[in-house]
C-alpha cells in the first residue's frame, strides 16, 4: 500500500513538473515573422544580439504576438513558451544559417515556418529568376524539418504558405506578375513538404488573395504588396490559431 501511494506521488510530482514546464512554440521566418522582436530601436542581426528580458517587445508586433498573447492570456497556468525568431530579409538559406541556434538549440514542440517571398525578391533583384532552383529549395527545406524530427520525433510542423498582393510598391512593379507566380509556385512547394511531412499547412496565400477582394480595399489589408497591415495580422493569426491546435 505505502510503495502505491509513493509511486502516485511520484507520478503526481512528473506530471505537475511537465505540465509546469508546458510546449516550446518556436516561429522562424522573414521580416513579416520579425515584427522587431526583442530589437525595437535598432536593428540586430541575430538572435544572440536581441533582447529577451524586455517583455514589452519580447514577441515583435507580428502575428506571432498576437498568437503567444491570445494564448497565455487564455492559459495562465500552461506554461507554454513563445519565441519569435524571425529575421527581416531573410531567406530560406538564411535559416538554415542559424538553424542551429533558432531551432534545434530551442528544442521546440512545436515549430511554424514562412519563408519564401525574399527568395523570391532576391532572385529577382540579381537576375536569376528565370534559373531559380525550386527543386534544391525544396531539398534545403525538406532536410531542415528532418532535422527537427530526428531531435523530436513528435515535433508539430507548421508550414505556411508564402504570399504576394498587387498592391503599393510591390504591386506597380513591371514585372509583378512574373513575381507572384514565382511565389505561387514556392507555396505550392510548401504545400508538398507539409503532406510529405505530415505537417499543418497554413495557407496565408488563399488568406490574402480573399482578402484583397473584400472591402474595404487590397491596402487595408497588405500595404505594400508583402507586409501585412495590423488588420492583416489578426486575419494570420486568426487562421494560425484555427488550423493548430495547441
Amino acid at each position: 500500500m505505502k510503495k502505491s501511494i509513493l509511486l502516485a506521488v511520484i507520478l503526481m510530482l512528473a506530471f505537475g513538473i511537465a505540465g509546469a514546464q508546458g510546449r516550446r512554440v518556436v516561429f522562424i521566418g522573414d521580416s513579416i515573422t520579425d515584427g522587431n522582436w526583442g530589437s525595437p530601436y535598432s536593428v540586430k542581426p541575430t538572435s544572440a544580439e536581441r533582447s529577451h528580458t524586455d517583455m514589452n517587445h519580447i514577441y515583435g508586433h507580428s502575428y506571432v504576438m498576437l498568437i503567444a498573447s491570445d494564448w497565455q492570456s487564455s492559459h495562465p497556468k500552461s506554461g507554454y513558451s513563445f519565441y519569435n525568431r524571425g529575421f527581416s530579409g531573410h531567406k530560406l538559406p538564411d535559416l538554415a544559417a542559424r538553424w542551429q541556434e533558432d531551432v534545434l538549440d530551442l528544442h521546440p514542440d512545436v515549430l511554424s515556418v514562412l519563408v519564401g517571398v525574399n527568395d523570391m525578391g532576391n532572385a529577382f533583384s540579381k537576375g536569376e529568376a528565370e534559373s531559380f532552383d525550386f527543386d534544391g529549395w525544396k531539398e534545403i527545406y525538406r532536410n531542415l524539418l528532418l532535422r527537427v524530427r530526428e531531435q523530436n520525433p513528435s515535433v508539430k510542423l507548421v508550414l505556411c504558405t508564402p504570399f504576394l498582393a498587387r498592391e503599393g510598391s510591390t504591386g506597380n512593379l513591371p514585372d509583378y506578375e512574373a513575381r507572384e507566380t514565382m511565389v505561387r509556385h514556392l507555396a505550392e512547394i510548401v504545400r508538398e513538404l507539409s503532406r510529405e511531412c505530415g505537417a499543418v499547412c497554413i495557407p496565408f496565400d488563399t488568406l490574402f488573395e480573399k482578402l484583397v477582394g473584400s472591402e474595404p480595399e487590397p491596402s487595408y489589408w497588405i500595404w505594400d504588396g508583402v507586409h501585412p497591415t495590423p488588420a492583416g495580422l489578426r486575419r494570420m493569426a486568426d487562421l494560425w490559431k484555427k488550423k493548430v491546435r495547441l
